[in-house]
């Protein structure tokens, strides 16, 4: 990545921490003087937001380091690693908004919030949006797990935000019970964005790969000119990059040299067609009986 791309990566990165530490302490404190438990829960949404937007602000710093002599392949899955951390931060306050409000529909504690709550609720809907679009673009740019994974974080705050809304016009216009009850569906959108990210996170680390894709990445190499057929193709992602193993035959005949051509072709290929950084590849002669 150049370093024009690392430039913008940072700075977004960094835009969804400044944001989130500005809305946190808005939603938090108009929360408690307008009596909205649903504001309050956006708010504490935003408090866990900053802590998962600094993991993958230090995550795609260290992913960033070059290889050493005990990380051969390089830092590149810190991001990974902050991203499933950010999962992690983000479920457990949504559980905590849903317990809580759950008591609170329990015991009947109802209080009618004040129609500020709702202007605050929808204007920082409005600006979410607006950064997950920025965010959203330059994840496609850099190809960046962790802010892809923060994008998606943000438009989910965006329509909490929008949720809460209506659920402080809702108790306003005297259905108090309403402001708990979008409180918690609140958590629960906390909960499955959580759990988008970290099964997206936890299914990389593990090698986890779309069959899809290594189908498309097969269909490309069966192309290159000496390839009698690919034995085997596997793929995985390592951090935002993604490293391929090939095994192919070819003519059993044909000297070192020749092979060594072809296997510099195929990894020119599917670095222009797909992306692809590193490419491992195993030849093998072709069978005389097929």
């Amino acid at each position: 990545m150049d370093k024009s791309l690392q430039k913008q990566l940072d700075t977004a990165a960094f835009l969804s921490i400044l944001a989130y530490l500005i809305l946190a302490a808005i939603k938090v404190i108009v929360s408690f003087r307008t009596n909205s438990s649903a504001l309050l829960a956006d708010g504490l949404n935003n408090v866990t937001d900053i802590g998962a937007s600094l993991a993958v602000f230090i995550g795609i710093k260290i992913a960033r380091k070059p290889r050493d002599l005990d990380h051969p392949y390089g830092h590149s899955r810190a991001e990974q690693i902050a991203t499933l951390i950010a999962s992690f931060i983000m479920m457990s306050v949504g559980l905590q908004v849903i317990i809580e409000n759950v008591r609170l529909l329990i015991k009947g504690e109802f209080e009618t919030p004040n129609s500020m709550a709702a202007i605050v609720a929808f204007a920082s809907g409005i600006f979410m949006i607006g950064i997950y679009f920025y965010n959203n673009k330059i994840a496609k740019k850099t190809k960046s797990k962790g802010l892809e994974a923060s994008a998606k974080d943000n438009l989910s705050d965006a329509l909490v935000s929008f949720g809460t809304t209506i659920g402080v016009l809702g108790a306003s216009f005297g259905y108090p019970i309403i402001d708990p009850i979008v409180a918690i569906i609140v958590g629960g959108i906390i909960c499955k964005t959580a759990w988008e990210i970290f099964y997206e996170a936890s299914h990389s680390l593990t090698d986890g790969f779309d069959p899809d894709e290594m189908v498309l990445f097969t269909e490309t190499v069966e192309k290159v000119p000496g390839v009698y057929k690919v034995v085997d193709l596997r793929a995985r992602m390592y951090g935002n990059t993604t490293i391929a193993d090939v095994v192919i035959e070819v003519d059993g005949g044909i000297d070192v040299s020749k092979s060594h051509g072809i296997t510099d072709q195929i990894e020119m290929i599917l670095h222009e067609q797909h992306s692809i950084q590193y490419t491992h590849i195993h030849v093998e002669p072709k069978s005389k009986f097929r």
